[in-house]
């Protein structure tokens, strides 16, 4: 009977996926799809007529920047990130810093891996700052198309757009995540439709689907096609956010939207463009909303606009996501993050984090004032961070898959040769906005490494100066302070030794309650810990207690909520104990550690941290503070 019962369940799961399968798929078209989704408003035009790229239109050019999208999309997206990247799941989730959280959890730490995670997920907030602007920009400029007359309206409507989207975010996804999927649908059969109409009356340029034509192109140009594939890459922009994504959805519905759906769409796209500009080399100028019929031109705009607007949001919440995983991991400051919905956990907001976004986001459209001009900025972080996830996954696959070196090197070699090429591409606009991503990357990763190493040293110090716990109790056996009714709750972060608070407070106060609890909250590297597992509980003597909470990266660390869920023998009145923490002061010396300006730039950011009472949800009137200072 069990075994049956045990089928039957398995069968009735099975049964169930199926039928969410669907709505998966649909909803991913709007959380996934959106950054690649709307890179046919500008990748096509930025080949012939970018700041950086100045090709002549000639079919055998068209052919050739056509082979070469073609054959970025096969290569990048199908294979390398849905076949292989995909594969690196840490528990269902991926993206860059689950991929650390992967190899810390299994393997000694490895330095190396670390500074080129840490690094990887920096630059995804360059990241972050220029896709809203690009695609936003990039949709609206459809209105010089339908009229020069709002040609100076174009940047002043983008950014009353970006703000109305930024200051959407405390509101939550969870409505409009509701029409994500269906604008989305609408948004890629409206692309294929568009290049379809177009490719029937140029059918010649399907003969683009030859790699043939891509590897003359290449001949024939030299060095200008050589600087043509950082206009290229901007149609595989979205590839590092399919790995980000992948604990929302799972793996099938990610690859059953892209194959069915976006490849299509986008291909029928880009095809229809280029067969538009071989029938006409001025359209090349804005080739994507040359392909509406005059009618359907304001449409398209507004459907544009709304397709970049999810796009957008999609960046800013995977930024969003990638804060709180690197807040848990304890790789980046403690800051406010708020649940937006009671069911869905993924969706959060960073206040901080969105009010700089939002000003960085208005400043490049400002500053850069087109999508052209902004194209020069964007790809530089995304390829960099595509070589890197390369080399980790290199790294993955040979100490956790325990593939053959010899796959593992031919793999890497193969998928390292083209993320290069794009690389060396993109790298060439490092002056034409090129080094405002890797400027942004650069100080979020002194910053992430500063704060990990100086949350490392003040444990240490804080560790030297510890009292073993055992001592500590024969010396309370030994003299027994004076002890009030109630219970205390000290809060003691990694340490298993008498806490620093607890020892003040002892100190200070002369007294302990009848009931003490130390509480260890922990970040173990998976994504979730579920709720029957989260606690464990040590009874010690005297009346001592230690629980150990812990959280995946990707939970909302709630300590109140988590020890009201816990089942505990004699649960103490949450409602009336009193939790003791302590404010630690760092304070920079001549210890060996970090450069003074490092310790000075932690001890700010620690200042500036958001405390860990308001971060572990911990009702302020039930707290007592005490101050440490620590020499680190």
């Amino acid at each position: 009977m069990p075994a049956e019962q045990s089928a039957a369940g398995a069968a009735a799961r099975t049964k169930e996926a199926k039928k969410r399968l669907p709505l998966l798929c649909l909803t991913t078209l709007g959380i996934v799809y959106g950054d690649i989704g709307t890179s046919p408003l500008y990748a096509l035009r930025e080949c012939f007529r970018g700041k950086s790229a100045h090709l002549p239109v000639t079919p055998a050019n068209v052919l050739g920047v056509l082979s070469l999208i073609t054959w970025a999309l096969l290569i990048v997206i199908s294979v390398k990130y849905l076949l292989y990247v995909m594969r690196a799941d840490n528990k269902g989730e991926g993206g860059i810093l689950a991929l650390l959280a992967l190899m810390q959890s299994r393997r000694k730490k490895r330095f190396w891996f670390v500074v080129l995670s840490v690094f990887g997920a920096a630059l995804l907030y360059g990241d972050g700052m220029i896709t809203p602007a690009i695609s936003v920009l990039g949709a609206v400029e459809g209105l010089k198309i339908a009229t020069s007359s709002l040609a100076n309206y174009v940047v002043p409507i983008a950014v009353a757009i970006l703000i109305l989207l930024f200051f959407f975010q405390r509101r939550g996804t969870q409505i409009v995540g509701l029409v994500f999927g269906p604008v989305m649908l609408l948004w890629f059969l409206t692309l294929g439709t568009l290049g379809l109409a177009q490719i029937v009356k140029q059918p010649s340029v399907l003969a683009a689907l030859n790699p043939l034509h891509a590897l003359e192109f290449f001949v024939r140009n030299g060095w200008l096609g050589f600087t043509v594939l950082g206009a290229v890459f901007l149609v595989v922009t979205g590839g590092e956010a399919l790995y980000a994504d992948l604990g929302h959805f799972g793996r099938r519905p990610i690859r059953i939207a892209w194959f069915l759906v976006v490849l299509p769409g986008l291909l029928l796209n880009y095809f229809g463009q280029g067969a538009l500009i071989l029938g006409d080399a001025r359209q090349a100028e804005h080739p994507f909303f040359h392909l509406a019929p005059g009618w359907a031109l304001y449409p398209l705009v507004i459907l544009a606009t709304c397709a970049a607007t999810i796009a957008s949001q999609a960046v800013i919440s995977g930024v969003f996501s990638l804060t709180r995983q690197a807040v848990l991991l304890d790789q980046f400051p403690r800051v406010e993050i708020l649940q937006t919905s009671g069911k869905e956990i993924g969706q959060i907001y960073v206040p901080l984090l969105n009010g700089l976004l939002m000003i960085a986001c208005i400043g490049l459209v400002i500053g850069f004032g087109s999508s052209s001009n902004l194209a020069g900025a964007y790809g530089v972080a995304v390829t960099t961070t595509m070589v890197i996830t390369t080399l980790l996954l290199a790294a993955i696959a040979q100490e956790l898959w325990r593939w053959n070196s010899w796959v593992v090197g031919l793999i890497t070699v193969a998928f390292l040769i083209v993320d290069l090429a794009f690389f060396g591409a993109n790298i060439l606009k490092f002056f034409d906005g090129g080094w405002f991503p890797l400027l942004i990357g650069a100080l979020l990763f002194v910053l992430m490494m500063t704060w990990k190493r100086g949350r490392d040293l003040l444990w240490k110090r804080l560790r030297k100066k510890q009292e073993p716990l055992d001592k500590f109790l024969q010396g309370v056996a030994r003299k027994p302070p004076q002890r009030v009714p109630g219970t205390a709750i000290f809060l003691t972060g990694r340490e298993r030794g008498t806490p620093p608070v607890l020892l003040h407070h002892l100190k200070h106060n002369q007294v302990l309650n009848e009931k003490v609890i130390l509480l260890n909250v922990e970040t173990q590297e998976v994504p979730h810990v579920a709720p029957n597992e989260r606690l464990e509980v040590e009874n010690l003597r005297h009346g001592f207690r230690r629980f150990v909470l812990q959280f995946g990266f990707m939970d909302e660390p709630n300590v109140p909520r988590a020890l009201r869920e816990a089942e505990i023998e004699d649960k103490p009145d949450l409602d009336e104990v009193t939790y003791y923490t302590g404010r630690k002061a760092p304070i920079p010396s001549d210890k060996p550690g970090m450069w003074l300006w490092r310790e000075k730039l932690f001890a700010f950011l620690y200042r500036n941290a958001i405390h860990p009472v308001a971060f572990f949800h911990i009702p302020p009137a039930q707290v007592v503070e005490l101050g440490l200072e620590v020499e680190i």
